[in-house]
């Protein structure tokens, strides 16, 4: 259905993007010094399910009101950023009796749904994949060579592979960075207040890129 220069072309772009952090994986970052590897890597597959999510969106028919309609695409970096700030500030705020309950191995870490709907929500509202989206994955299409939206969901479909791989391995790396340091309280506050931060810039940004857009 597609040929193999132009899927070749659309890897190589695809992996472009991904290595570039962004907010799915400044997110896993701090996800992963805050709680841990498991955490970390059901965030990134949360992270994965609203990718995919929102490359289905743009393939049935998004794409071209976010190019025509601009506002609306400043809505949801709007969303993406106040969101992304509400867990930075969560993770501040609790950032020492968490800490105090990991040492002492009576955490309570977040139940698995409810980091994967984080991690979701976050990678529906992720702007550098929606411009990604919307912006990069026409250009690959061929409608001689068969229907253009199950060509974009299969687009969508093997760069949320590639990003499910990439991103988790940088959730295991952080994660294992946050066990190494498990037996120090003031080292994991440290480590849950730089995690919040991120979270809290990362969504300042995001914020900010939308004012000025």
């Amino acid at each position: 259905m597609v040929s193999h220069d132009d899927f070749y072309a659309f890897l190589i772009a695809s992996f472009a993007i991904i290595i570039v952090p962004g907010p799915s994986v400044l997110f896993t970052l701090a996800r992963g010094v805050a709680w841990g590897r498991a955490v970390a890597v059901l965030s990134v597959l949360g992270n994965t399910i609203g990718t995919f999510v929102l490359s289905l969106v743009i393939a049935f028919g998004l794409g071209p009101l976010l190019a025509r309609f601009h506002p609306f695409s400043i809505v949801l970096q709007l969303a993406g950023g106040c969101y992304l700030m509400w867990l930075g500030v969560q993770a501040f705020r609790h950032r020492r009796s968490d800490a105090e309950k990991m040492t002492t191995r009576e955490a309570q870490r977040p139940a698995p749904l409810t980091i994967v709907r984080q991690g979701f929500t976050v990678g529906i509202l992720n702007p550098k994949s929606l411009v990604f989206f919307g912006a990069v994955f026409p250009h690959f299409v061929q409608p001689q060579r068969g229907n253009t939206t199950v060509q974009l969901v299969i687009f969508g479909a093997v760069f949320c592979v590639m990003a499910f791989l990439s991103d988790g391995t940088w959730g295991v790396i952080a994660g294992t960075a946050r066990e190494w340091l498990s037996g120090e309280p003031r080292r994991l506050i440290i480590m849950r207040s730089v995690g919040a931060f991120v979270m809290l810039g990362l969504g300042l940004l995001i914020l900010l890129s939308a004012a000025t857009a």
